[in-house]
């Protein structure tokens, strides 16, 4: 399985972005789908998930309400919108995956992903 990531870029605060994640190697019938990001000098931290065979979603609180995380089946992609962009979401946003259908407790634990996409960088200034 291979995960590219997209999407990144400079915005001002505020400001909108859309990463994409395409997944390509396996149809991801099943499984989830995360993104995590790391900004300079801090450990990768996990911001969303989604679980594609019912579609649950989990968000760290920081993002709640800004981001939303989805999915197109069609595609094999899995997105993250992000609104309401402010200078601590500036990071490397990397999208990881993993065949299986993660549990709630799971789902934030970067060890629980067996794949991962290079970074996109995330830039909030002005």
């Amino acid at each position: 399985v291979q995960l590219q990531a997209s999407g990144g870029g400079l915005v001002q605060p505020g400001g909108s972005l859309r990463l994409s994640c395409v997944a390509s190697g396996r149809t991801f019938s099943s499984g989830t789908m995360a993104w995590f990001r790391q900004a300079p000098g801090r450990e990768r931290d996990f911001v969303a998930s989604i679980r594609w065979s019912d579609n649950k979603k989990y968000y760290v609180d920081s993002v709640k309400g800004r981001f939303t995380i989805s999915r197109d089946n069609v595609k094999n992609t899995a997105y993250l919108q992000m609104n309401s962009l402010m200078p601590e979401d500036t990071a490397v946003y990397y999208c990881a995956a993993t065949t299986r259908s993660l549990i709630l407790s799971s789902f934030g634990s970067a060890r629980y992903y067996d794949y991962w996409g290079e970074g996109t960088q995330v830039t909030v200034s002005s």
